[in-house]
């Protein structure tokens, strides 16, 4: 596990790798951004931009998205994994919405992961993006990235992650701090073929080590 010293040389180096790391969802309001990240479960964001691209067009409102038949909504993002299951969900969470929440989508996480759909992960990204509340999101890449450096331990949950990452990183950096990670981890440190060899982390991070000892004894 790294000390208090290299985990700020990690969060810094990374900041210098990617000092413009951002949501890569594209969204307009709240409510779009709750759907995209929706839609986005086990998914590419380049693909859910895709779709949202006439999504969004189409449909504006929580009204909008419970107006149509489902098999309408469902052709409209059936190039999207799980289409069917994230259709329903889109409804049911809009309807909930328009129902409990003023079609306003809450700011509080808590009540954001009541919503069909709607994880913990999700519920981190929504109040991060859309109402600037510090949160650190855990997806596969900062799962994956955390791991690898030595941030968390390798048997750590997903919660696990999140509350560790939290409990190192100050609060005012972990909005940034989850892009940035998200962006290592897309972009460098892939869950194939990671760059260790380039890597400015390398002397750190007890992952890449070993797969440059690998490659060395190949």
């Amino acid at each position: 596990m790294l000390n208090k010293a290299q985990i700020r040389y990690c969060l810094d180096t990374m900041g210098e790798m990617f000092p413009d790391a951002h949501c890569e969802l594209n969204h307009s309001n709240p409510f779009e951004l709750v759907v995209a990240v929706a839609l986005s479960a086990q998914c590419t964001d380049v693909l859910v931009n895709k779709v949202t691209k006439d999504l969004f067009q189409k449909y504006k409102t929580p009204e909008d998205y419970i107006s149509v038949p489902i098999e309408e909504l469902e052709n409209d993002i059936r190039s999207i994994g799980l289409f069917r299951n994230k259709a329903k969900n889109i409804q049911k969470l809009s309807r909930m919405l328009i129902e409990e929440y003023g079609k306003e989508v809450p700011r509080d996480r808590d009540e954001l992961v009541k919503l069909p759909g709607v994880g913990r992960k999700t519920a981190n990204v929504v109040v991060s993006v859309a109402y600037d509340v510090p949160a650190i999101a855990v997806d596969t890449h900062v799962e994956r990235v955390s791991k690898r450096l030595g941030l968390c331990r390798w048997k750590d949950s997903v919660l696990d992650v999140e509350k560790t990452l939290m409990a190192k990183i100050p609060k005012g950096e972990w909005s940034v701090t989850h892009h940035r990670l998200i962006f290592f981890g897309r972009y460098h440190c892939k869950a194939q073929s990671p760059r260790c060899e380039t890597c400015p982390l390398l002397d750190l991070c007890r992952e890449g080590k070993k797969r440059m000892k690998r490659k060395e004894a190949n």
